[in-house]
């Protein structure tokens, strides 16, 4: 089976001969076998697990997206995703990236929003006068 591993501005990972994949969904695990039929599910974040021919297991942290298997293909499009070694090192990884992320995105919210207030206390006594 081929696997693409998409993010919004590339192509994170592309794989020949999977056997497996095993990602997080909504309703929980779902396996993807290269048999399977086609199917369209959401992806939450969590570690995607992928089996190669050799019989050996490698671990992918995804956040949340989109899974698409269509015939011997399956695309998994993505906001973000880290490549681990072993489950140890990408959950350190993990720790690191993503929440620094959401850290960021928090102090932006924050910063909009009292952007958002000085404008509209501005607005508020222009439309006053």
């Amino acid at each position: 089976m081929l696997v693409k591993i998409l993010l919004p501005n590339q192509i994170f990972l592309e794989l020949k001969d999977v056997n497996s994949v095993v990602v997080e969904t909504p309703e929980g695990s779902f396996g993807v076998l290269p048999n399977r039929l086609d199917c369209v599910t959401p992806v939450v974040p969590g570690i995607l697990t992928y089996q190669l021919a050799a019989n050996e297991h490698s671990y992918i942290a995804v956040d949340e997206g989109m899974l698409i298997k269509t015939g011997r293909q399956l695309l998994i499009s993505v906001r973000r995703a880290i490549v681990g070694g072993s489950l140890q090192q990408l959950h350190k990884t993990v720790e690191e990236e993503f929440l620094k992320a959401d850290q960021e995105q928090l102090e932006l919210r924050s910063v909009l929003a009292k952007l958002e207030t000085t404008f509209l206390k501005q607005f508020s006594s222009i439309s006053k006068d």
